[in-house]
């Protein structure tokens, strides 16, 4: 991958990709000046979405011109009072110098469709599969605001494949020792077994370059 620098770039994303962003951070290759962050799981009340990622391309704006939002573009703004409003009308209002990277959801950052697909097969057999991040772990009571069990049972075992988290961090490996009862009771909530897979953050990376390369011009 070409060497790309994020030095007059800040990012404003979906805090549930904090583990992944900060690790790039911390590993040099992101040496962006900020990151913003807005509250993870915000797809369950996309008004409140709207108004925190507005806010923080607002906060970035005084700190740099050029900014890269880490968000999906087709899953994580779903407006049913307004179906034509998408997450790249809100990046398009903020104007220029604001960019989104090319992924569908958070999911897409790290492994894309046909990755996925791979992987499902791989563990699946090719059976449906709900997919996670190691954020979707970390910030469950956010993530997951106001479900009960019983929204649980409509939701999660229909997906036949399990659930397989894309860890590109190693989060789950700690999270595992640490708290296997956690581990435990989280998959026994989501009534499918819980599987960790460990991808590479490289799709990541060129999806936040590839950005970059275009703000930079």
């Amino acid at each position: 991958m070409e060497t790309v620098s994020f030095a007059d770039i800040a990012i404003v994303a979906c805090g549930t990709m904090n583990l992944e962003l900060n690790h790039l951070k911390e590993d040099g290759f992101l040496d962006t000046p900020k990151i913003f962050y807005t509250v993870p799981g915000l797809h369950q009340d996309i008004q409140d979405l709207e108004r925190q990622l507005i806010l923080q391309v607002e906060k970035a704006k005084e700190m740099v011109d050029k900014i890269i939002v880490v968000y999906g573009g087709k899953f994580c703004y779903v407006n049913m009072d307004d179906p034509l409003r998408r997450m790249q009308t809100i990046i398009e209002e903020q104007g220029n110098g604001v960019a989104r990277i090319e992924a569908t959801h958070c999911m897409d950052m790290l492994a894309s469709e046909e990755e996925r697909n791979a992987i499902a097969e791989e563990i699946a057999g090719g059976e449906p599969v709900w997919w996670m991040t190691p954020g979707w772990i970390k910030y469950r009571q956010k993530v997951f605001k106001g479900w009960d069990k019983g929204l649980a049972n409509e939701n999660f075992p229909r997906h036949t494949g399990g659930a397989i988290v894309l860890d590109g961090v190693g989060y789950m490996d700690t999270y595992m020792a640490e708290h296997p009862e956690d581990f435990l009771e989280y998959a026994d909530w989501m009534g499918i077994p819980l599987t960790p897979y460990p991808v590479s953050l490289d799709r990541f990376k060129q999806l936040l370059a590839d950005e970059a390369v275009k703000l930079n011009g």
